[in-house]
């Protein structure tokens, strides 16, 4: 915590609102507004989760049951699971290797692939806090009319071209979940520079409720509206986000300076001075043909047994059980990225003693 979250939780208690409207939702909107918003202004609904702010943008779309979805596929299950919800058909794309990230030839394979289907929607994820390349992706989106849903759930604080992640697509999701770079303990965004959208969006996460004196409902609705209790933390969060963003980048510069002269090891990294990456979480990939046959799983369980959090990259979700039969389009880098890569410990509250103690650990292994 910054240190104003409680000031504005008590005052949430002191006005007795804590229902999911009042002054902490407005002014985190505003505030999350404000941050985003460079040569275009953006709007914001505060939702409970990320997820359901992707979900609502599939609804603002109006997917439907047997339209095509484009998803990445190296990400978590909060980007493909809304488009399970709506019945959708999703197509998982690969990631291209200077960002991890979609990939725009496998993205233009795949919408050639399936000409003639309806797809009417394309998910890239800005992963662990990397922008992704969105020049390229919105090059093929604009060709072939596609809208964009920015997954930037990982990525606030995160630029491309001076622009902020979340503001390339139609719409885009935040989220404050409690391993996030800020958070609201739970709790996500969705945005956009389309006020209509956001307009739409609070009315449907708030039942869909018609304006009559009575509870009256014309179509389906959901009870995603963040409370204005939550929304106070979100408020004393934002005001140590730059703080948080520039903790994580140190934590990423101390790995990279421990790792330096190691071969087979190897970073997510900004490919050009066009990205500036939060990083979210410092990642890397242990080759182990280049480590003398260290691999990832040696070090993962070293620092487990140690009582020090890490864990693999994500599962490809082309490779779950759920999304079995679904279809993929890509040469399987994100299978590689998946087998060598490890997610190092990241928390903006490491101190000097906790990386003495990494280092300590990680010596055992790489001999230094």
């Amino acid at each position: 915590m910054g240190g104003s979250e409680e000031k504005f939780v008590a005052e949430a208690f002191a006005s007795n609102w804590i229902a999911p409207l009042g002054a902490n939702v407005t002014g985190f909107e505003k505030d999350i507004s404000q941050y985003i918003s460079r040569e275009v202004n953006f709007q914001t609904a505060a939702l409970i989760s990320g997820t359901a702010a992707i979900h609502l943008a599939l609804r603002l779309l109006n997917i439907q049951q047997n339209d095509f979805v484009l998803v990445q596929s190296f990400t978590f299950c909060g980007t493909s699971n809304p488009v399970s919800y709506e019945g959708a058909q999703i197509v998982f794309i690969d990631s291209e290797p200077d960002t991890w990230n979609m990939c725009p030839e496998a993205l233009e394979i795949a919408i050639l692939s399936l000409q003639g289907n309806p797809i009417k929607a394309i998910i890239p994820v800005h992963l662990y806090g990397m922008p992704a390349k969105m020049d390229e992706i919105n090059a093929v989106a604009a060709k072939y009319g596609i809208p964009i849903i920015e997954d930037a759930a990982e990525a606030l604080g995160s630029t491309y071209k001076n622009q902020c992640c979340g503001t390339f697509g139609d719409m885009a999701a935040l989220s404050f979940n409690g391993n996030k770079i800020i958070t609201t303990s739970g709790g996500g965004a969705l945005v956009s520079s389309n006020p209509t959208y956001i307009e739409k969006a609070r009315f449907l996460a708030t039942q869909a409720r018609d304006e009559a004196p009575h509870y009256q409902h014309s179509q389906i609705g959901y009870n995603y509206r963040m409370s204005n209790v939550v929304a106070g933390i979100g408020r004393g969060q934002m005001e140590v986000l730059n703080l948080r963003v520039e903790q994580r980048r140190a934590n990423n510069a101390r790995y990279r300076k421990y790792f330096e002269g190691i071969n087979g090891v190897s970073f997510q990294s900004e490919p050009s001075n066009q990205f500036f990456s939060n990083y979210w979480l410092t990642c890397i990939l242990i080759d182990p043909t280049k480590t003398g046959g260290i691999d990832r799983e040696q070090v993962r369980v070293l620092l487990e047994r140690n009582d020090i959090d890490c864990r693999p990259l994500w599962k490809p979700m082309h490779l779950q059980p759920v999304h079995k039969n679904a279809l993929f389009f890509g040469d399987g880098f994100c299978e590689k990225l998946f087998e060598q890569g490890l997610c190092l410990p990241s928390g903006s509250n490491l101190t000097d003693d906790d990386f003495d103690i990494i280092f300590e650990k990680l010596n055992l292994i790489f001999k230094k």
